[in-house]
């Protein structure tokens, strides 16, 4: 950027020129930290908790098999953010890569929208805890007035962590993920062994369409509505995804080029296999479990049923640690994408946004920043009796749309991408992009159904409020304005972080 105060990877942070101290975020993040962001962002107990009943009243039992189809969708996604994290490893993710490979103005269009996402479904993820968890957990009767005060709560508890200390931040986030894995893992395998001893699983049932008719179960649908086993994709879509906020911490992270790539395919192969038994599990549980359509918390049912009301409960504590963490990383996620557009000059406020605060080592105001836009759309959202269905429902067309255009990017410049020093997708580069653009266009698809109205006027509402703030960045400064730094400038800006690497680890980087 042609900016005086302009460093190697942008603004400087604190705006002042280059002749004093510059706050910068500490690389302290090895493996663990980085998978656990990637699998905390994904949250197998947050989606299929979440999702799991609309699966059943849209597509039945058997609507689980598009799960495995959309893990490898989105595993071929993962793959191609791999080799751009591996080229290009700046926070900001898809918002860095678009607009270095193919322009700031498609960046920023991509920045925008990354931001919309990360709004929008830190809400979706939280309000479930206030909408169906906890009157669950505690037998009392749930409302939108209820619902909104504990989410607001939740979401400010989450604001101040990530404000107060990345360290601690991750820390929670480490054990959180922790906790998921061994849990999912035993709950898992108690349901499969428990409900065979005790009779209560019907294998049958996983193949079952329920109260949705058999006739035409595969159909494509009409113009306005999508066949009942297209809509048993969002189950996949909604919660694979976000593991790419992985790549969003890489300016916090010891060796990105290798470790990042590496923590987000493991993260989505570890989800996909592990979520899959666990629907399996549940599934052919509930054909045996009466109520379970009509529960507002199937799963829970399915588990206190076969394993009793203590286990029971036991998940329904899982399920609020694994939203709490996913919540988290979440926030985090949004604060960096928040500092790294302000750095350079291109959201609004980004006079504030952009500072690192010397207490914290955190992008301080940016935290703020987060918290009151979640806020204002949990406001929005939250006087809805249908929120939750409409937030997760956005919370899964708005990362479609940013899949689609990052491997869209990557299609086209691959050729023109600079030198991977961690990891390639080499000969299995092309099988990898059809499998993805496939995945991603009959994803989009879906959303032609009529019961995503409400996500797509949020969808188009974010876009013109963000049309508007470009077309007066433009009108300011011109497209001459909003060049990115040179690929040669992010080389020497990373590689003279890399030492601090280095001491951390107790050794050479490369």
């Amino acid at each position: 950027m042609a900016h005086a105060d302009a460093g190697p990877l942008g603004p400087r942070p604190d705006g002042q020129g280059s002749g004093e101290h510059k706050p910068q975020m500490a690389r302290e993040l090895g493996w663990y930290a980085s998978f656990s962001v990637a699998f905390g962002f994904v949250s197998i107990a947050t989606g299929i908790f979440t999702t799991y009943g609309s699966v059943l009243a849209t597509s039945g039992p058997r609507g689980i098999w598009a799960w495995p189809i959309s893990v490898i969708g989105q595993l071929s996604i993962a793959l191609v953010f791999g080799a751009l994290a591996a080229r290009i490893p700046i926070s900001g993710y898809s918002y860095q890569w678009v607009s270095r490979i193919v322009g700031p103005v498609w960046g920023w269009i991509m920045g925008w929208i990354s931001f919309a996402f990360l709004g929008v479904v830190l809400i979706a993820v939280d309000y479930t805890i206030a909408s169906t968890i906890l009157p669950e957990l505690f037998r009392y009767v749930g409302t939108t007035e209820n619902a909104w005060v504990i989410t607001a709560g939740v979401v400010l508890l989450q604001s101040v962590l990530v404000a107060a200390s990345t360290r601690t931040t991750h820390r929670v986030n480490n054990v959180a993920v922790t906790v998921q894995l061994i849990g999912m893992i035993a709950l898992t395998v108690l349901l499969f062994a428990v409900g065979a001893f005790t009779g209560k699983l019907d294998f049958a049932h996983l193949f079952d369409t329920g109260t949705v008719p058999a006739s035409g179960y595969y159909g494509l649908g009409g113009g306005t509505h999508a066949g009942p086993f297209a809509l048993a994709f969002l189950l996949g879509a909604f919660t694979i995804v976000g593991f790419e906020s992985a790549a969003n911490l890489a300016e916090e992270t010891k060796n990105p080029a290798r470790v990042i790539p590496k923590a987000m395919v493991q993260a989505v192969l570890s989800l996909g296999v592990l979520g899959f038994l666990f629907l399996i599990a549940v599934t052919a549980a509930a054909g045996r479990i009466d109520g379970v359509g009509d529960s507002a918390t199937p799963v829970a049912t399915v588990i206190t049923a076969v394993l009793g009301s203590v286990v029971g409960k036991i998940l329904l504590v899982l399920v609020v640690v694994s939203i709490f963490s996913c919540g988290l990383v979440i926030t985090l996620s949004g604060t960096r994408l928040v500092y790294a557009m302000s750095r350079d000059e291109r959201f609004p406020g980004w006079q504030l946004l952009r500072r690192i605060d010397r207490r914290t080592s955190t992008p301080l105001n940016a935290s703020v920043f987060m918290m009151l836009i979640a806020q204002i759309i949990l406001a929005v959202f939250s006087r809805s009796t249908d929120a939750l269905f409409q937030l997760f429902s956005a919370g899964t067309l708005l990362p479609a749309i940013i899949y689609a255009g990052t491997v869209l990017m990557y299609a086209i410049k691959r050729r023109s991408l600079p030198p991977s020093k961690g990891f390639a997708l080499g000969r299995w580069e092309i099988p990898v992009l059809v499998v993805a653009g496939v995945w991603l266009v009959y994803e989009l698809l879906i959303f032609r159904d009529s019961s995503f109205r409400a996500p797509w006027t949020y969808v188009l509402v974010l876009f013109a409020i963000g049309a508007v703030y470009f077309a007066g960045l433009l009108v300011r400064r011109g497209r001459s304005g909003l060049t990115m730094p040179d690929m040669a400038d992010v080389d020497r800006a990373l590689d003279a972080t890399e030492p601090l690497a280095a001491d951390a680890a107790g050794g050479t980087v490369r």
